[in-house]
């Protein structure tokens, strides 16, 4: 299996990202789209990691799962919250073990419930990203929000913390967005800070649009006023998702034009639009 900052440095990479199913319904539709994804030949795909850690195992059990069972290089997202240095040390061991060799480290969302917040000896993505890095065996990506992260003060702030964790990460992938500039710009200031590490641009293609709206609000996103617009006039889900796909292609296109290492797409465990998206750019044939 492939190292992620290896796999940047020989060309553009292709990546699907999928959160740990709930059932065992959702486990089977995760497995069928795995499945339906698998001929695309992703570069990776990466398995998220639950608010304070809440689905630490679930997470581990789908990346060991596609690492022991298919041909696609798995990367774990691993967050700061509710966890102890010992925790960590004993969950990157079990990667390890498994051949698992990329992490995505993340500061991580807190639970809802107050009462669900556990102590964590961290604060910041950066402190996980030295304890990772202190194995010398993983190949390390970080979150980065184009549009700035929600808690940061200000886009200043936020650019000079993100090129902390590149020093020593090896790739960032981009919150979700629409507007190819907020991209150009993300790269453009990390690069006025000497930073010029892979950034990879995750794509959201809408496909249901109260779920876009919530995710939007919960991430900083900002949903343009030409999408909006679009989207307003109708409440037909097949056309919704014709919409986002179209959206998305275009988007895809400016990003590689602009010089992106590849794209990262949200998957939300279905693989319709996205893989509608591939064969609009011929990325199946090409890849």
């Amino acid at each position: 299996m492939a190292r992620i900052g290896d796999l940047l440095r020989a060309g553009p990479t292709y990546s699907f990202e999928f959160f740990p199913p709930k059932s065992d319904d959702a486990q089977l539709t995760l497995g069928r789209t795995i499945a339906e994804l698998e001929p695309l030949q992703p570069s990776f795909v990466s398995v998220t990691y639950g608010a304070g850690g809440s689905t630490r195992a679930r997470t581990r059990d789908v990346v060991t799962w596609v690492r022991r069972e298919t041909e696609v290089t798995p990367m774990a997202h691993l967050t700061c919250q509710g966890h102890s240095r010992a925790e960590i040390s004993e969950i990157l061991a079990h990667y390890r073990d498994a051949d698992v060799q990329n992490i995505m480290a993340l500061g991580g969302d807190v639970p809802n419930d107050p009462a669900e917040v556990a102590p964590s000896d961290y604060t910041f993505a950066s402190e996980l990203v030295d304890d990772i890095d202190l194995h010398e065996y993983f190949s390390i990506g970080v979150a980065a929000h184009p549009e700035g992260h929600p808690r940061s003060p200000d886009i200043a702030t936020d650019r000079r913390r993100l090129a902390e964790k590149l020093r020593r990460a090896d790739f960032a992938i981009t919150q979700f967005f629409f507007d190819v500039d907020h991209y150009v710009r993300l790269v453009d200031q990390l690069q006025s800070l000497g930073v010029d590490k892979p950034v990879l641009p995750g794509i959201m293609p809408v496909t249901n649009k109260g779920q876009i709206q919530r995710m939007a609000q919960m991430s900083g996103t900002a949903l343009p006023a030409w999408l909006l617009d679009r989207l307003a006039d109708t409440d037909d889900p097949h056309e919704v998702r014709k919409i986002g796909v179209h959206v998305a292609t275009e988007l895809c296109e400016a990003l590689l034009l602009a010089g992106a290492p590849g794209l990262h797409f949200y998957t939300l465990n279905r693989s319709t639009a996205t893989r509608e998206i591939y064969a609009n750019l011929k990325l199946a044939a090409a890849h």
